[in-house]
């Protein structure tokens, strides 16, 4: 009786009382304050360790292995490193069955919640030799390197976060309140889907070489990497092309687009009647290259000739005023008698004279004979000397000797006393690059004195086609 009486006595004291109360109050506040740091009177299996950079790591925050808890951070304190860099270091306290960690294992801080609580995470290595208690996990073992969601939408710049916000504003306006339809849209999808899978079996089989597509499709990609600059700019230019398009996407594009179905149609009943002309036509074009190729050589003449021709097109209207008067006086000549008796006269006298002007056209286009002979006759009328003009003034001594051209001759002079001198040169009918003649020279005004030698008629060495007077372009030409 006395024992519980002395139970009840201390369960009666009001002091008694609340020092206990006090004292586990005091406890529980204590080991609520440590838990983050480990319950007290328990081993633990501490490590240090090295990050770059401890990203808002703070005294307190879970080590995790495999996403469960194995212990707190310490501390988190900054080093200098060895080339002068600084770093993190971090104190752990880690539960003794994680002893000993492999010293192959990797870390990387992780982010808990989108708040910006943060985690240590471990990946246990699998070489067989661990850290030991005290040791420091180097910095290289700190990888990849983490990226918080706030790093993720700092890459945004403001103009590029309000298109993001437009866009998903324009989307919702845009399903908002179309839920039949969506669901409509979903039920048509189903035999899509359906129907789409034989297709989609005969894309990935081994004999259409989908893989080799993907292959050399990341082949291009590595081609393309050293004109990437001009990728960006090329995608910078479309920006400013789409905006064009906006301005005339209603009612034009719309239009077009709502007038595909119809036209994709015809076009399926009009193409087999157009295959043969897309046949003919790649015919024309292969016939067309060497045109296109020889094009590319003569642009600057064309390029000359489009730049003269700019004013004379601009006085085409004036031309284009007189072009009615002039068909008008043109069509009363045709209806005038006699125009086509003159005609038909014309024709003939240009195939008479057709073998002769063949004939004779070279002496002026190939050996410049006729401007020459303008030239001689110009410069003998005006050339002189002290005596008078050569025209005036021709004064020579016949060459002596039989048949010699001082005096009536029996035949062709072919010596005598002046053997050197008295020979006959005489080619009455030189080669002029005329059709038919051999060799094609303008042997007139080109032969060679040849002393001691009676020559009558053509040489037999070629004169070529230069004559006086021409320029080297001219030469070139030849």
């Amino acid at each position: 009786m006395r024992n519980r009486s002395g139970i009840q006595g201390v369960a009666s004291n009001p002091v008694i009382v609340g020092a206990v109360t006090v004292l586990v109050v005091i406890v529980a506040v204590f080991l609520a304050y440590n838990a983050n740091n480990g319950l007290p009177f328990v081993s633990t299996y501490n490590l240090k360790a090295r990050v770059p950079n401890a990203n808002a790591l703070v005294k307190g925050n879970e080590v995790r292995i495999g996403g469960a808890r194995v212990g707190v951070v310490k501390s988190v304190v900054p080093v200098q490193t060895g080339n002068g860099r600084v770093a993190a270091e971090l104190s752990l306290s880690l539960d003794k069955n994680v002893q000993p960690l492999p010293d192959n294992s990797t870390m990387i801080i992780r982010p808990k919640s989108p708040l910006g609580l943060k985690y240590l995470q471990i990946v246990p290595g699998d070489s067989h030799k661990g850290f030991a208690a005290g040791d420091t996990i180097p910095a290289s073992a700190a990888h990849p390197e983490p990226v918080d969601i706030d790093q993720f939408f700092d890459m945004f710049d403001e103009k590029t976060r309000k298109s993001i916000q437009r866009g998903l504003a324009g989307f919702g306006n845009a399903l908002a309140g179309r839920g039949p339809q969506i669901n409509n849209a979903f039920a048509t999808l189903r035999p899509l889907l359906e129907n789409s899978q034989p297709t989609l079996a005969n894309i990935v089989a081994p004999s259409t070489g989908f893989g080799r597509f993907w292959q050399a499709l990341e082949a291009l990609s590595a081609t393309v990497v050293p004109v990437a600059a001009q990728q960006a700019s090329m995608f910078a230019a479309l920006d400013a092309t789409f905006a064009a398009f906006a301005r005339v996407s209603r009612p034009y594009i719309q239009e077009t687009i709502s007038k595909g179905p119809e036209t994709l149609d015809s076009v399926t009943a009009d193409l087999p009647a157009l295959r043969p002309f897309f046949h003919d036509s790649a015919r024309f074009f292969t016939a067309l290259r060497p045109g296109a190729k020889a094009l590319a050589e003569t642009s600057p003449t064309l390029a000359a000739a489009f730049r003269a021709g700019i004013p004379a097109l601009n006085a085409s209207p004036t031309l284009n005023a007189q072009l009615p008067p002039t068909a008008d006086a043109l069509l009363a000549f045709q209806n005038a008698p006699g125009v086509f008796n003159g005609l038909d006269l014309l024709i003939d006298t240009n195939d008479l004279l057709q073998p002769a002007i063949k004939f004779i056209g070279p002496s002026q286009t190939t050996c410049n004979y006729l401007t020459l002979a303008f030239r001689n006759l110009a410069s003998a009328s005006s050339e002189n000397n002290g005596l008078g003009g050569w025209f005036n003034v021709i004064s020579f001594q016949a060459p002596e000797g039989p048949n010699s051209e001082a005096g009536p001759a029996s035949a062709p002079a072919n010596g005598g006393d002046a053997e050197r001198l008295n020979h006959l040169h005489s080619n009455p009918y030189p080669n002029t690059a005329s059709p038919g003649q051999q060799p094609r020279e303008c042997e007139a005004g080109n032969e060679l004195y040849e002393p001691g030698i009676t020559r009558i008629g053509n040489t037999p060495r070629d004169d070529g086609t230069i004559t006086s007077g021409q320029t080297e372009k001219q030469k070139e030409a030849k």
